[in-house]
């Protein structure tokens, strides 16, 4: 049987930009490797299994429900509560997922990215194909529980903005991976970053639509309101929520505005990433 063989010179990059692509592809079969280990990894010698996968937003969909739609009374836009919070809840865990796991990338892998060459690359893309499968199951939940309130009558409607969701995602997933390729550059020399983003995403989850709607913080703070209204986040999250539940705000110059922050953090963070990869063994 032939055997099909590959020879590859490794040399310095031509430019920031260069990012052969060529490479990442003959090295797909470790992008899947290292998906497969995280996604095994996380439920390895625990009782409950991938189940952990539906417990953890459902207990924060609980908690949601319970703290902000019933003790602090604020408006889900007249949607069932659990759904409303479970909706922002499984968009956001996506994005703060490929974000601080992304930021620690360097810092983690320190050890096999000072012994052996493969395109760097390949491990936070691998991070964020391996939180998509997350996200997956996630939103296996949702539908559930969306499905539930439609057979119980609950006024809510699927809208045409339901088809941009693989445009969501895509957004969600580069917003994260830019922003998280800066961070992880940036955390080789400056370690107290890796401090910050642990916090840092939590706060920002309170400054994104994901326990209140945008209509209701325009409503009480409109003085304020911009700081929500500019959170690339937002727009995504109101977005998708209005396709999946026919409520929420969406326009498409939000949207363009997002596609354009994301294009240039990717593009950041490409640059910052490539050139930190060259040199960050010495400093880490």
């Amino acid at each position: 049987m032939h055997k099909e063989e590959h020879t590859w010179t490794i040399e310095a990059k031509a430019s920031l930009f260069d990012l052969k692509l060529n490479e990442i592809w003959a090295y797909r079969d470790l992008l899947w490797l290292l998906v497969r280990r995280d996604f095994v990894s996380f439920y390895k010698q625990t009782i409950l299994g991938p189940l952990w996968f539906f417990i953890q937003p459902l207990f924060t969909t609980i908690i949601f429900t319970f703290i902000f739609g019933n003790l602090a009374g604020i408006s889900t836009d007249g949607l069932p509560k659990p759904l409303f919070y479970l909706a922002g809840i499984t968009a956001w865990n996506y994005f703060a997922d490929c974000l601080t796991k992304t930021s620690t990338v360097f810092r983690d892998n320190a050890g096999i990215f000072g012994k052996v060459y493969f395109p760097r690359l390949i491990m936070p893309l691998s991070i964020v194909v391996s939180n998509l499968v997350r996200f997956g199951v996630q939103m296996l939940l949702f539908l559930i529980l969306m499905t539930y309130y439609l057979l119980a009558g609950a006024q809510f409607s699927i809208s045409w903005a339901i088809f941009l969701f693989p445009l969501i995602v895509i957004l969600m997933a580069l917003l994260g991976l830019g922003a998280g390729m800066i961070i992880s550059a940036m955390t080789t020399k400056y370690r107290d970053l890796a401090f910050l983003v642990g916090f840092g995403v939590q706060l920002l989850m309170y400054a994104t639509t994901v326990i209140y709607p945008l209509s209701e913080a325009i409503k009480k703070y409109p003085a304020y309101a911009w700081i929500i209204e500019y959170n690339p986040m937002t727009p995504i999250i109101e977005t998708f929520r209005y396709g999946f539940l026919g409520q929420g705000s969406f326009s498409w110059l939000n949207l363009g505005y997002v596609t354009l922050v994301t294009i240039i953090l990717m593009l950041l963070g490409t640059i910052i990433f490539n050139k930190v990869e060259r040199n960050f063994v010495d400093t880490v």
